[in-house]
């Protein structure tokens, strides 16, 4: 039997304020982003799905990828895109080295980096995971992350970025403390989840860095697709995102690390095979 391959696409060029503070985190990019990814997918013989704007709830994306999960079986491969905010909040279940838990900023609430560890336990051994995630994951040097001229016109001008401020992110966690402390207990394992499938993450930044938003893509997205060359691209896993990182600036390094079960033979194929 062939293997099968589901993706999930999710992009939010804005957030519902109510939950936020009165925030509501306007993007540009991130829709067209995940559509791009889409059909970046839907080319490689995915069933691809997507989330966009309101459409990614916590509800819909936790549903979407643990149905995913009770589908794939060994050999199988899901393929999962977000394109947002990231954000970050006190970790309460003491898992962190710098006491804090990666979000991703969905939206009505935030997803915990814990949530997804927990998630990826429940995909079968054998399963092939690879997750894009344009977005940023530290707000520790927001304040002092120097402007990138994207156009290269030898003009310094202000980039969005997809970082939940700071302010804002503690502003959120102290409004719903006891909604982000219960979810924090539901998964106390965490990163130390059991996963016996093999994800492969490549981000769109370092954890101390921020991943700018742009008109028509993400810089991350934008220069992924670049080389991906629609499909013409032929590597690694590990040479697509240093082809990635060749392009971008110093101040943006797109991250590549593995979790789970090892699987070399699903490290060295062409990205999203099938």
């Amino acid at each position: 039997m062939p293997n099968k391959g589901l993706s999930l696409h999710i992009g939010l060029n804005r957030v519902d304020p109510a939950h936020y503070g009165g925030w509501d985190g306007a993007l540009t990019a991130c829709e067209y982003d995940a559509n791009d990814m889409a059909a970046l997918a839907k080319a490689q013989g995915f069933q691809p799905q997507k989330l966009l704007t309101a459409q990614g709830t916590s509800t819909a994306v936790l549903r979407a990828i643990q149905q995913a999960a009770v589908q794939l079986r060994r050999g199988d491969i899901f393929f999962l895109t977000y394109s947002g905010h990231g954000g970050q909040m006190p970790d309460t279940n003491h898992e962190e080295a710098d006491r804090q838990d990666e979000t991703w900023v969905l939206y009505d609430r935030e997803l915990i980096d814990d949530e997804l560890y927990a998630l990826w336990g429940k995909f079968a051994a054998g399963v092939r995971i690879v997750m894009l995630s344009d977005s940023c994951h530290s707000g520790t040097v927001a304040r002092a992350m120097p402007i990138f001229n994207r156009a290269n016109a030898g003009v310094t001008v202000p980039v969005r970025n997809r970082l939940m401020p700071p302010e804002v992110g503690l502003r959120t966690y102290r409004r719903n403390k006891a909604l982000y402390d219960g979810l924090q207990n539901k998964t106390p394992a965490g990163e130390k989840a059991t996963v016996r499938a093999t994800v492969i993450l490549i981000s769109g930044c370092q954890d101390n860095q921020l991943s700018m938003d742009g008109n028509r893509n993400g810089l991350f997205t934008e220069k992924l697709r670049k080389v991906w060359q629609k499909g013409r691209f032929a590597g690694t896993h590990k040479r697509f995102r240093d082809k990635i990182a060749a392009l971008m600036p110093s101040s943006q390094t797109p991250n590549y690390y593995v979790v789970g079960a090892t699987n070399p033979a699903f490290e060295a194929q062409n990205p999203f095979t099938i």
